[in-house]
């Protein structure tokens, strides 16, 4: 299912990716529980559709709560929550909170060159 979204998204069809996300995501906070990984992934596609679609308040809100998962579940310097650090300030800059979406990627690209290494290129998934 996770990969029908996500080739649906591919399409531009992202009222149909967005559904099928949020079927994915039902699904595995079931069958894995909410704090699971794969789970906090689905959670992180919603909110990438969510946003282009211009949902962009719903995103953030869903951005805010895979961050805070994923740094419970993983720790503040693993790559997933960096991801969503990255995620979350896009969002915000969509918005027009610059000075929040600013600071929030300033902390990312520290952490990112602490964990990951300054040479490290990273590109991180909307």
């Amino acid at each position: 299912m996770n990969n029908v979204a996500a080739f649906l998204g591919q399409q531009g069809k992202y009222t149909e990716a967005e559904a099928m996300q949020r079927q994915t995501l039902q699904l595995r906070e079931t069958v894995l529980g909410k704090d699971h990984p794969d789970t906090l992934t689905s959670m992180n596609n919603v909110a990438a559709f969510l946003g282009q679609q211009g949902k962009y308040t719903e995103a953030e809100a869903m951005q805010r709560q895979t961050l805070q998962l994923r740094e419970t579940v993983l720790g503040n310097d693993h790559p997933s929550t960096l991801t969503s650090m990255n995620n979350l300030a896009k969002s915000l800059g969509q918005q027009g909170k610059y000075a929040e979406a600013e600071a929030i990627q300033r902390q990312t690209l520290q952490l990112r060159e602490t964990v990951l290494g300054r040479t490290t290129q990273t590109r991180s998934p909307a």
